[in-house]
């Protein structure tokens, strides 16, 4: 299904800017996006209780691929998709160089090219706050999303100062109206102020309303500190994650010190 669907929609760019192109090539590769994938992949499975078998994983926003690699390499059935054409082209490349039968798909995420119900596992890593249209994404990943199955977001965080979308200080707490002149100007005349995205960031969430608007859709939902593998830190890291669960303000003030918003939750089953 190496849908190129997208580039035949008027309202659908699929280019990109020759220095974002590289940018991605470079970061892609890296160690740090490669352990940070992983990361994901683990807290996926242990949501899903550790699956016997192969899982059908839609990569949404695959970028270059390199998630949608390490899924195919342990036998799962992975398919991506992407709004940026170039990116698919490198990930169709790298995943041929690899012997990967990986299903890439130039798409919007709001318009996924896949069925009902067909999908184990759906991840969108920084994907939302570049699509104006948040809530028909989010409907989107789950109509695809089977019952029981999980869906793994990570996106802005409007309560940390700290953000990369954008190369100005402390944009996460800019008002509404300046940051709608700042995304217009990334959009035309100053496109480095979003290093070149064709589609810069428009949206600024928090876990707390990304969590409430899926658990009005039925979704059980679990934040950055829920989902920490404690046995891989110390004692004392341990601990104070533990403390942070049980107390809602320390909780409050970890999602205030980090610059990107987790969400991870999982689909109902359906019942006989």
């Amino acid at each position: 299904m190496d849908s190129t669907s997208g580039k035949h929609e008027a309202a659908w760019n699929t280019g990109s800017h020759a220095d974002f192109v590289r940018y991605y090539d470079q970061q892609s590769c890296g160690e740090v996006a490669r352990q940070r994938f992983l990361a994901i992949q683990q807290a996926l499975l242990r949501a899903l209780d550790h699956p016997a078998g192969a899982l059908k994983v839609a990569d949404i926003g695959c970028g270059a691929g390199t998630q949608s690699r390490i899924w195919a390499a342990q036998g799962h059935a992975v398919h991506g998709a992407d709004i940026n054409e170039a990116l698919i082209a490198l990930a169709r490349e790298r995943a041929a160089r690899d012997e990967l039968a990986i299903h890439f798909s130039v798409a919007s995420a709001t318009a996924l090219p896949w069925d009902d119900a067909s999908m184990d596992v759906c991840i969108a890593p920084e994907l939302l706050e570049h699509v104006a249209d948040w809530r028909g994404c989010l409907s989107e990943m789950l109509r695809v999303l089977r019952p029981g199955g999980a869906l793994y977001l990570s996106t802005s965080n409007r309560l940390c100062p700290v953000q990369e979308e954008f190369i100005l200080p402390m944009y996460s707490w800019y008002p509404g109206p300046l940051k709608r002149r700042i995304e217009h100007l990334a959009r035309t005349t100053r496109p480095e102020l979003a290093a070149y995205a064709t589609y810069p960031a428009v949206n600024w969430f928090s876990f707390y309303g990304l969590s409430r608007h899926l658990g009005e859709q039925g979704m059980r939902c679990m934040d950055r500190f829920d989902i920490m593998d404690l046995s891989q830190h110390g004692r004392m890291a341990s601990a104070g994650v533990r403390l942070l669960r049980r107390l809602a303000p320390l909780r409050f003030i970890g999602h205030v010190l980090t610059p990107y918003t987790v969400v991870l939750a999982v689909k109902p089953a359906r019942h006989a």
